[in-house]
C-alpha cells in the first residue's frame, strides 16, 4: 500500500474516515465541531496550495 506523499490528501483521508466513523461509534466531547473544522479548513488550504 502506498501513502500519498500530498499531505493535504493524506488530511483529506483522515478527516473522511473520522467524519464517517464519528457517528458510527457514538464518539463526541465538546469540541469535537471545532476540531473537525478546523481540519477540513487546513486540509482545503493545503489542497489548494498544493501540499
Amino acid at each position: 500500500m502506498k501513502v500519498t506523499k500530498n499531505f493535504g490528501l493524506l488530511l483529506l483521508g483522515i478527516w473522511l474516515i473520522a467524519t464517517g466513523l464519528i457517528p458510527l461509534l457514538n464518539f463526541s466531547f465538546s469540541g469535537l465541531g471545532t476540531l473537525m473544522a478546523c481540519v477540513a479548513v487546513a486540509t482545503g488550504a493545503l489542497i489548494i496550495v498544493g501540499r
